[in-house]
């Protein structure tokens, strides 16, 4: 079912009663379908990130999830990030995560990929998440922007397949890119 009625401006109200087969986004309050689903490779490098994070998590405070699950941020935000993890348990409902998860990584696909370079890294940087990753699946590098002491991403780092990605919104872990993108870790000299 499509969008019932053309408006400006949709809120989290508006987007529940959505029911169809399609995924949406909320940016500002305009809508963005989030079908067809992403490729199988996609899919393989959000699972690898989602078990490492997963495993490296246990017993700690922080949880990990993966899309299609409902991150909202306001009433005219909610988006449904590849891979994402909350450290504040407040923060977390039955239903969906209310607030800015500390650490978002996106998967870049070509009917995504300026979405996620552009609006969903000024609305990340708005709603103070902490760290943003993105992932590019063809290129096998990691791109991560880092939330300054203004509150804006004022630190970007570029990372390859070979090398490990100290996560600054997770005390202590480090996320192998080669383990994400399934390949060999490097040799060690």
């Amino acid at each position: 079912m499509p969008i019932p009625e053309k408006k400006e401006r949709y809120t989290y109200q508006d987007y529940c009663g959505w029911l169809d087969e399609q995924r949406w986004e909320l940016i500002d309050g305009k809508p963005y379908n989030m079908t067809p689903a992403p490729s199988f490779h996609h899919q393989t490098i959000v699972g690898n990130i989602y078990s490492y994070l997963n495993y490296a998590l246990k017993g700690k405070n922080c949880v990990p999830s993966i899309a299609p699950s409902d991150v909202v941020l306001s009433k005219d935000d909610v988006v449904q990030p590849d891979v994402f993890v909350v450290c504040d348990p407040e923060k977390i409902t039955k239903e969906n995560v209310q607030g800015a998860p500390d650490l978002i990584i996106e998967v870049l696909s070509p009917s995504t990929a300026k979405k996620d370079r552009w609006e969903k890294l000024k609305l990340y940087e708005r709603y103070g998440v902490i760290e943003y990753i993105l992932i590019d699946p063809d290129g096998q590098y990691a791109e991560r922007y880092l939330q300054g002491a203004g509150g804006l991403f004022d630190q970007r780092e570029i990372f390859d397949t070979n090398q490990r990605i100290p996560l600054r919104s997770i005390s202590g872990l480090e996320l192998p890119l080669w383990e994400v993108f399934g390949e060999e870790p490097p040799e060690t000299s």
